[in-house]
Protein backbone atom coordinates (compact mmCIF):
# COMPACT_ATOMS: atom_id res chain seq x y z
CA UNK A 1 0.00 0.00 0.00
CA UNK A 2 1.21 3.49 -0.85
CA UNK A 3 0.77 6.41 1.55
CA UNK A 4 0.87 9.90 0.01
CA UNK A 5 0.63 13.15 1.97
CA UNK A 6 -1.77 15.80 0.64
CA UNK A 7 -2.60 19.31 1.97
CA UNK A 8 -6.08 18.26 3.06
CA UNK A 9 -4.76 15.51 5.33
CA UNK A 10 -3.96 18.15 7.98
CA UNK A 11 -7.48 19.63 8.07
CA UNK A 12 -9.48 19.13 11.26
CA UNK A 13 -12.86 17.39 11.21
CA UNK A 14 -14.63 20.76 11.57
CA UNK A 15 -12.65 22.27 8.68
CA UNK A 16 -13.48 19.29 6.46
CA UNK A 17 -17.15 19.65 7.34
CA UNK A 18 -17.06 23.35 6.37
CA UNK A 19 -15.47 22.48 3.03
CA UNK A 20 -18.04 19.74 2.38
CA UNK A 21 -20.96 22.08 3.13
CA UNK A 22 -19.72 25.05 1.09
CA UNK A 23 -18.32 23.02 -1.81
CA UNK A 24 -21.56 21.02 -1.76
CA UNK A 25 -23.53 24.27 -2.08
CA UNK A 26 -21.30 25.20 -5.04
CA UNK A 27 -21.83 21.81 -6.68
CA UNK A 28 -25.60 22.09 -6.29
CA UNK A 29 -25.80 25.48 -8.02
CA UNK A 30 -25.59 24.01 -11.53
CA UNK A 31 -28.17 21.22 -11.11
CA UNK A 32 -30.53 23.58 -9.27
CA UNK A 33 -30.20 26.10 -12.10
CA UNK A 34 -30.93 23.45 -14.71
CA UNK A 35 -33.70 21.47 -13.02
CA UNK A 36 -35.59 23.63 -10.53
CA UNK A 37 -37.97 24.93 -13.20
CA UNK A 38 -38.84 21.48 -14.64
CA UNK A 39 -42.30 21.32 -12.96
CA UNK A 40 -43.14 24.63 -14.70
CA UNK A 41 -42.39 23.40 -18.25
CA UNK A 42 -46.03 22.62 -19.12
CA UNK A 43 -46.99 26.10 -17.81
CA UNK A 44 -44.30 27.73 -19.95
CA UNK A 45 -45.55 25.80 -22.97
CA UNK A 46 -49.07 27.22 -22.60
CA UNK A 47 -48.00 30.75 -21.53
CA UNK A 48 -45.65 31.28 -24.47
CA UNK A 49 -47.85 29.29 -26.88
CA UNK A 50 -44.98 27.16 -28.24
CA UNK A 51 -44.30 23.44 -28.74
CA UNK A 52 -42.89 20.96 -26.21
CA UNK A 53 -39.69 20.78 -28.27
CA UNK A 54 -39.30 24.60 -28.13
CA UNK A 55 -39.63 24.59 -24.34
CA UNK A 56 -37.15 21.72 -24.06
CA UNK A 57 -34.69 23.87 -26.02
CA UNK A 58 -34.56 26.26 -23.04
CA UNK A 59 -33.30 23.27 -21.03
CA UNK A 60 -30.86 22.35 -23.80
CA UNK A 61 -29.55 25.94 -23.88
CA UNK A 62 -28.80 25.77 -20.15
CA UNK A 63 -26.95 22.46 -20.36
CA UNK A 64 -24.88 23.53 -23.38
CA UNK A 65 -24.05 26.81 -21.61
CA UNK A 66 -23.10 24.83 -18.52
CA UNK A 67 -20.81 22.61 -20.62
CA UNK A 68 -19.12 25.55 -22.40
CA UNK A 69 -18.77 27.44 -19.13
CA UNK A 70 -16.88 24.54 -17.57
CA UNK A 71 -14.43 24.43 -20.48
CA UNK A 72 -13.67 28.11 -19.83
CA UNK A 73 -13.63 28.14 -16.03
CA UNK A 74 -11.67 24.90 -15.44
CA UNK A 75 -8.46 25.80 -17.32
CA UNK A 76 -8.80 29.42 -16.14
CA UNK A 77 -8.85 28.23 -12.51
CA UNK A 78 -5.70 26.15 -13.12
CA UNK A 79 -4.00 29.34 -14.34
CA UNK A 80 -5.15 32.02 -11.85
CA UNK A 81 -6.38 30.02 -8.86
CA UNK A 82 -9.83 28.87 -7.77
CA UNK A 83 -11.48 31.82 -6.01
CA UNK A 84 -11.50 34.55 -8.69
CA UNK A 85 -13.11 32.50 -11.51
CA UNK A 86 -15.63 31.15 -9.04
CA UNK A 87 -16.77 34.57 -7.81
CA UNK A 88 -16.90 36.23 -11.26
CA UNK A 89 -18.73 33.37 -12.98
CA UNK A 90 -21.31 33.16 -10.19
CA UNK A 91 -21.92 36.92 -10.56
CA UNK A 92 -22.77 36.28 -14.24
CA UNK A 93 -25.18 33.58 -13.07
CA UNK A 94 -26.98 36.00 -10.73
CA UNK A 95 -27.49 38.61 -13.49
CA UNK A 96 -28.72 35.93 -15.92
CA UNK A 97 -31.24 34.67 -13.35
CA UNK A 98 -32.76 38.16 -13.14
CA UNK A 99 -32.86 38.33 -16.95
CA UNK A 100 -34.63 34.96 -17.16
CA UNK A 101 -37.21 36.08 -14.59
CA UNK A 102 -38.04 39.13 -16.74
CA UNK A 103 -38.02 37.37 -20.15
CA UNK A 104 -41.11 38.26 -22.27
CA UNK A 105 -40.68 35.40 -24.78
CA UNK A 106 -39.14 31.95 -25.13
CA UNK A 107 -36.22 33.20 -27.28
CA UNK A 108 -34.98 35.60 -24.61
CA UNK A 109 -35.60 33.01 -21.93
CA UNK A 110 -33.40 30.51 -23.81
CA UNK A 111 -30.66 33.16 -24.16
CA UNK A 112 -30.62 33.96 -20.45
CA UNK A 113 -30.83 30.25 -19.62
CA UNK A 114 -27.63 29.70 -21.63
CA UNK A 115 -25.95 32.53 -19.68
CA UNK A 116 -27.23 31.01 -16.43
CA UNK A 117 -25.55 27.75 -17.41
CA UNK A 118 -22.25 29.47 -18.21
CA UNK A 119 -22.29 31.31 -14.87
CA UNK A 120 -23.29 28.27 -12.81
CA UNK A 121 -20.55 26.15 -14.40
CA UNK A 122 -17.89 27.41 -12.00
CA UNK A 123 -19.47 25.79 -8.95
CA UNK A 124 -19.14 22.14 -9.94
CA UNK A 125 -15.76 22.42 -11.68
CA UNK A 126 -14.02 24.50 -9.04
CA UNK A 127 -15.46 22.47 -6.15
CA UNK A 128 -14.15 19.24 -7.71
CA UNK A 129 -10.77 20.83 -8.47
CA UNK A 130 -10.47 22.16 -4.91
CA UNK A 131 -11.08 18.68 -3.51
CA UNK A 132 -8.37 17.31 -5.83
CA UNK A 133 -6.03 20.13 -4.73
CA UNK A 134 -6.45 18.99 -1.13
CA UNK A 135 -6.79 15.19 -1.32
CA UNK A 136 -5.67 12.07 -3.17
CA UNK A 137 -6.21 8.31 -3.08
CA UNK A 138 -8.81 6.96 -0.63
CA UNK A 139 -9.40 10.35 1.10
CA UNK A 140 -10.19 11.72 -2.38
CA UNK A 141 -12.82 8.99 -2.79
CA UNK A 142 -14.43 9.92 0.53
CA UNK A 143 -14.56 13.65 -0.24
CA UNK A 144 -15.71 13.17 -3.83
CA UNK A 145 -18.44 10.81 -2.62
CA UNK A 146 -19.82 13.66 -0.51
CA UNK A 147 -19.81 15.97 -3.54
CA UNK A 148 -21.22 13.18 -5.72
CA UNK A 149 -24.07 12.82 -3.24
CA UNK A 150 -24.90 16.49 -3.74
CA UNK A 151 -24.40 16.45 -7.53
CA UNK A 152 -26.50 13.29 -7.75
CA UNK A 153 -29.24 14.44 -5.38
CA UNK A 154 -29.47 18.03 -6.62
CA UNK A 155 -30.93 17.18 -10.07
CA UNK A 156 -33.69 15.05 -8.52
CA UNK A 157 -34.37 17.30 -5.51
CA UNK A 158 -34.43 20.53 -7.55
CA UNK A 159 -37.82 19.75 -9.17
CA UNK A 160 -39.20 18.86 -5.71
CA UNK A 161 -38.20 22.31 -4.46
CA UNK A 162 -39.45 23.88 -7.70
CA UNK A 163 -42.86 22.23 -7.35
CA UNK A 164 -43.19 23.61 -3.82
CA UNK A 165 -42.13 27.10 -4.91
CA UNK A 166 -44.84 27.03 -7.59
CA UNK A 167 -47.42 26.77 -4.80
CA UNK A 168 -46.45 30.25 -3.55
CA UNK A 169 -45.07 32.07 -6.62
CA UNK A 170 -45.26 32.13 -10.45
CA UNK A 171 -42.54 30.37 -12.46
CA UNK A 172 -40.54 33.61 -12.77
CA UNK A 173 -40.05 33.61 -9.00
CA UNK A 174 -37.99 30.41 -9.28
CA UNK A 175 -35.28 32.34 -11.14
CA UNK A 176 -35.22 35.06 -8.49
CA UNK A 177 -34.75 32.36 -5.83
CA UNK A 178 -31.79 31.05 -7.88
CA UNK A 179 -30.32 34.56 -7.99
CA UNK A 180 -30.45 34.76 -4.18
CA UNK A 181 -28.85 31.31 -3.94
CA UNK A 182 -26.01 32.47 -6.21
CA UNK A 183 -25.46 35.51 -3.99
CA UNK A 184 -25.36 33.23 -0.92
CA UNK A 185 -22.66 31.12 -2.61
CA UNK A 186 -20.50 34.18 -3.36
CA UNK A 187 -20.73 35.34 0.27
CA UNK A 188 -19.77 31.89 1.62
CA UNK A 189 -16.79 31.58 -0.71
CA UNK A 190 -15.60 35.11 0.06
CA UNK A 191 -15.76 34.55 3.82
CA UNK A 192 -14.71 30.93 4.37
CA UNK A 193 -12.97 29.34 1.37
CA UNK A 194 -9.23 29.93 1.09
CA UNK A 195 -7.25 29.59 -2.14
CA UNK A 196 -6.37 25.89 -2.55
CA UNK A 197 -4.06 26.38 -5.56
CA UNK A 198 -1.14 28.62 -4.48
CA UNK A 199 0.87 30.48 -7.14
CA UNK A 200 3.81 28.11 -6.82
CA UNK A 201 1.68 25.15 -7.97
CA UNK A 202 0.19 26.92 -11.01
CA UNK A 203 3.37 26.65 -13.07
CA UNK A 204 4.64 23.08 -12.53
CA UNK A 205 6.95 21.87 -15.30
CA UNK A 206 4.99 20.30 -18.14
CA UNK A 207 1.69 21.55 -16.73
CA UNK A 208 2.02 25.34 -16.91
CA UNK A 209 0.19 26.16 -20.16
CA UNK A 210 -3.39 25.42 -21.22
CA UNK A 211 -2.09 23.26 -24.08
CA UNK A 212 0.11 21.19 -21.78
CA UNK A 213 -2.74 20.64 -19.34
CA UNK A 214 -5.18 19.57 -22.05
CA UNK A 215 -2.52 17.25 -23.54
CA UNK A 216 -1.85 15.64 -20.15
CA UNK A 217 -5.57 14.94 -19.68
CA UNK A 218 -6.60 13.97 -23.21
CA UNK A 219 -3.61 11.68 -23.79
CA UNK A 220 -4.68 9.59 -20.77
CA UNK A 221 -6.68 6.65 -22.15
CA UNK A 222 -8.32 5.90 -18.79
CA UNK A 223 -9.49 9.50 -18.44
CA UNK A 224 -10.93 9.63 -21.96
CA UNK A 225 -12.78 6.34 -21.49
CA UNK A 226 -14.11 7.34 -18.07
CA UNK A 227 -15.25 10.71 -19.47
CA UNK A 228 -17.29 8.83 -22.09
CA UNK A 229 -18.74 6.49 -19.43
CA UNK A 230 -19.65 9.43 -17.19
CA UNK A 231 -21.18 11.44 -20.04
CA UNK A 232 -23.30 8.51 -21.22
CA UNK A 233 -24.52 7.71 -17.70
CA UNK A 234 -25.42 11.36 -17.11
CA UNK A 235 -27.10 11.65 -20.51
CA UNK A 236 -29.28 8.65 -19.67
CA UNK A 237 -30.27 10.31 -16.40
CA UNK A 238 -30.88 13.59 -18.21
CA UNK A 239 -33.14 11.92 -20.77
CA UNK A 240 -35.36 11.14 -17.79
CA UNK A 241 -35.04 14.64 -16.31
CA UNK A 242 -35.90 16.44 -19.56
CA UNK A 243 -38.91 14.28 -20.45
CA UNK A 244 -40.28 13.33 -17.03
CA UNK A 245 -42.50 16.41 -16.54
CA UNK A 246 -44.31 15.64 -19.81
CA UNK A 247 -44.53 11.88 -19.16
CA UNK A 248 -45.68 12.02 -15.54
CA UNK A 249 -47.72 15.23 -15.64
CA UNK A 250 -49.06 14.86 -19.19
CA UNK A 251 -49.32 11.09 -19.67
CA UNK A 252 -49.98 9.90 -16.09
CA UNK A 253 -51.82 13.02 -14.84
CA UNK A 254 -49.54 13.98 -11.91
CA UNK A 255 -49.86 17.50 -10.52
CA UNK A 256 -46.69 19.49 -9.76
CA UNK A 257 -46.54 18.28 -6.15
CA UNK A 258 -47.05 14.58 -6.99
CA UNK A 259 -44.36 14.99 -9.63
CA UNK A 260 -42.04 16.44 -6.96
CA UNK A 261 -42.80 13.49 -4.66
CA UNK A 262 -41.77 11.08 -7.44
CA UNK A 263 -38.40 12.84 -7.60
CA UNK A 264 -38.06 12.59 -3.82
CA UNK A 265 -38.57 8.80 -3.97
CA UNK A 266 -36.00 8.51 -6.76
CA UNK A 267 -33.53 10.55 -4.72
CA UNK A 268 -33.43 7.70 -2.18
CA UNK A 269 -31.84 5.56 -4.91
CA UNK A 270 -29.16 8.20 -5.47
CA UNK A 271 -28.35 8.37 -1.74
CA UNK A 272 -28.10 4.58 -1.43
CA UNK A 273 -25.91 4.39 -4.53
CA UNK A 274 -23.44 7.15 -3.71
CA UNK A 275 -22.92 6.24 -0.07
CA UNK A 276 -22.65 2.50 -0.74
CA UNK A 277 -20.21 3.07 -3.58
CA UNK A 278 -17.83 5.07 -1.39
CA UNK A 279 -17.72 2.21 1.12
CA UNK A 280 -17.38 -0.55 -1.47
CA UNK A 281 -14.25 1.10 -2.94
CA UNK A 282 -12.39 -0.01 0.22
CA UNK A 283 -12.60 -3.56 -1.12
CA UNK A 284 -13.28 -3.25 -4.88
CA UNK A 285 -11.75 -0.92 -7.46
CA UNK A 286 -14.16 1.78 -8.72
CA UNK A 287 -13.80 0.50 -12.28
CA UNK A 288 -15.35 -2.83 -11.22
CA UNK A 289 -18.28 -1.04 -9.56
CA UNK A 290 -18.88 0.68 -12.91
CA UNK A 291 -18.73 -2.70 -14.65
CA UNK A 292 -21.79 -3.78 -12.63
CA UNK A 293 -23.72 -0.50 -12.59
CA UNK A 294 -23.58 0.00 -16.36
CA UNK A 295 -25.14 -3.46 -16.87
CA UNK A 296 -27.88 -2.66 -14.32
CA UNK A 297 -28.60 0.59 -16.18
CA UNK A 298 -28.94 -1.21 -19.51
CA UNK A 299 -31.26 -3.87 -18.09
CA UNK A 300 -33.41 -1.21 -16.37
CA UNK A 301 -33.67 0.85 -19.57
CA UNK A 302 -34.65 -2.19 -21.63
CA UNK A 303 -37.34 -3.04 -19.06
CA UNK A 304 -38.82 0.46 -19.42
CA UNK A 305 -39.05 -0.11 -23.20
CA UNK A 306 -40.41 -3.66 -22.98
CA UNK A 307 -42.93 -2.99 -20.19
CA UNK A 308 -44.00 0.27 -21.84
CA UNK A 309 -44.75 -1.51 -25.12
CA UNK A 310 -46.57 -4.26 -23.22
CA UNK A 311 -48.88 -1.67 -21.62
CA UNK A 312 -47.82 -2.11 -17.99
CA UNK A 313 -48.57 1.56 -17.28
CA UNK A 314 -46.96 3.68 -14.60
CA UNK A 315 -45.47 0.80 -12.54
CA UNK A 316 -43.74 -0.55 -15.63
CA UNK A 317 -41.95 2.80 -15.80
CA UNK A 318 -41.26 3.88 -12.21
CA UNK A 319 -39.85 0.60 -10.85
CA UNK A 320 -37.09 0.02 -13.45
CA UNK A 321 -36.49 3.79 -13.49
CA UNK A 322 -35.70 3.70 -9.75
CA UNK A 323 -33.04 1.04 -10.32
CA UNK A 324 -31.59 2.99 -13.26
CA UNK A 325 -31.23 6.11 -11.07
CA UNK A 326 -29.76 4.13 -8.14
CA UNK A 327 -27.17 2.63 -10.53
CA UNK A 328 -26.29 6.20 -11.61
CA UNK A 329 -25.73 7.00 -7.93
CA UNK A 330 -23.30 4.09 -7.55
CA UNK A 331 -21.39 5.31 -10.60
CA UNK A 332 -21.05 9.07 -9.86
CA UNK A 333 -18.16 8.96 -7.32
CA UNK A 334 -16.40 6.18 -9.26
CA UNK A 335 -16.32 8.29 -12.43
CA UNK A 336 -15.03 11.34 -10.58
CA UNK A 337 -12.25 9.59 -8.68
CA UNK A 338 -11.01 7.60 -11.71
CA UNK A 339 -10.96 10.78 -13.80
CA UNK A 340 -9.26 13.06 -11.25
CA UNK A 341 -6.95 10.78 -9.26
CA UNK A 342 -4.12 10.91 -11.80
CA UNK A 343 -4.46 14.62 -12.64
CA UNK A 344 -3.58 16.65 -9.56
CA UNK A 345 -1.51 19.08 -11.68
CA UNK A 346 -4.47 19.97 -13.93
CA UNK A 347 -7.49 19.21 -11.73
CA UNK A 348 -9.50 22.18 -13.01
CA UNK A 349 -8.94 21.21 -16.64
CA UNK A 350 -9.80 17.55 -15.96
CA UNK A 351 -12.94 18.48 -14.02
CA UNK A 352 -14.01 20.91 -16.74
CA UNK A 353 -13.71 18.30 -19.51
CA UNK A 354 -15.61 15.80 -17.37
CA UNK A 355 -18.40 18.29 -16.66
CA UNK A 356 -18.54 19.69 -20.20
CA UNK A 357 -18.84 16.18 -21.63
CA UNK A 358 -21.65 15.38 -19.17
CA UNK A 359 -23.76 18.45 -19.78
CA UNK A 360 -22.83 19.14 -23.40
CA UNK A 361 -23.67 15.64 -24.62
CA UNK A 362 -26.74 15.46 -22.37
CA UNK A 363 -27.94 18.79 -23.74
CA UNK A 364 -27.59 17.59 -27.32
CA UNK A 365 -29.04 14.08 -26.92
CA UNK A 366 -31.82 14.50 -24.35
CA UNK A 367 -34.14 16.54 -26.68
CA UNK A 368 -34.27 13.42 -28.89
CA UNK A 369 -36.85 12.10 -26.42
CA UNK A 370 -39.08 15.09 -27.13
CA UNK A 371 -38.64 14.67 -30.88
CA UNK A 372 -39.57 10.97 -30.65
CA UNK A 373 -42.68 11.95 -28.68
CA UNK A 374 -43.68 11.69 -25.04
CA UNK A 375 -46.96 9.84 -25.46
CA UNK A 376 -45.32 6.83 -23.75
CA UNK A 377 -42.16 6.21 -21.71
CA UNK A 378 -40.70 4.03 -24.50
CA UNK A 379 -38.65 6.80 -26.24
CA UNK A 380 -37.11 7.78 -22.88
CA UNK A 381 -36.21 4.16 -22.15
CA UNK A 382 -34.79 3.70 -25.66
CA UNK A 383 -32.44 6.70 -25.30
CA UNK A 384 -31.36 5.37 -21.88
CA UNK A 385 -30.66 1.94 -23.38
CA UNK A 386 -28.47 3.44 -26.13
CA UNK A 387 -26.45 5.57 -23.68
CA UNK A 388 -25.98 2.57 -21.36
CA UNK A 389 -24.71 0.45 -24.26
CA UNK A 390 -22.15 3.10 -25.27
CA UNK A 391 -21.08 3.36 -21.63
CA UNK A 392 -20.46 -0.40 -21.41
CA UNK A 393 -18.45 -0.40 -24.65
CA UNK A 394 -16.31 2.57 -23.51
CA UNK A 395 -15.58 0.91 -20.16
CA UNK A 396 -14.43 -2.41 -21.61
CA UNK A 397 -12.72 -1.27 -24.82
CA UNK A 398 -11.28 2.16 -23.88
CA UNK A 399 -10.80 2.19 -20.08
CA UNK A 400 -10.09 -1.57 -19.87
CA UNK A 401 -10.71 -2.17 -16.11
CA UNK A 402 -7.80 -4.59 -15.64
CA UNK A 403 -5.30 -1.87 -16.62
CA UNK A 404 -6.50 0.74 -14.07
CA UNK A 405 -3.98 1.13 -11.20
CA UNK A 406 -5.17 0.69 -7.61
CA UNK A 407 -5.94 3.77 -5.51
CA UNK A 408 -3.32 4.96 -3.02
CA UNK A 409 -4.27 4.99 0.68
Amino acid sequence: MTTVVHPGDSLSGRQRLAYILILGALTALGPFTIDMYLPALPTLESEFGVSTAAIQLTLTATTIGFGLGQLIVGPWSDKVGRRLPLILATAVHILACVGAALSPNVELLATFRALQGIGAAAGGVVAMAMVRDLFGGRPLVRMLSRLALVSGLAPVLAPVLGSQLLLVMPWRGIFLVLAVYGLFVIVCVSLWIVETLPKARRHDAGHSTVGQRYKAVLSDRVFVGIAIVGAMNFTGLFAYLSSSSFIFQGLYGFDAQQYGLLFAVNSVGIIIGVQSSARITKYVGPQWILAVTTIVMLISALLIVILGQAGFGIWGTVIPLWFFIAACGFGFPCVQVLALNGHGHEAGTAASILGAANFGIAGIISPVVGLLGVTTAVPMGAVMAVTSTVSILALWFVVRPRTVPALAH
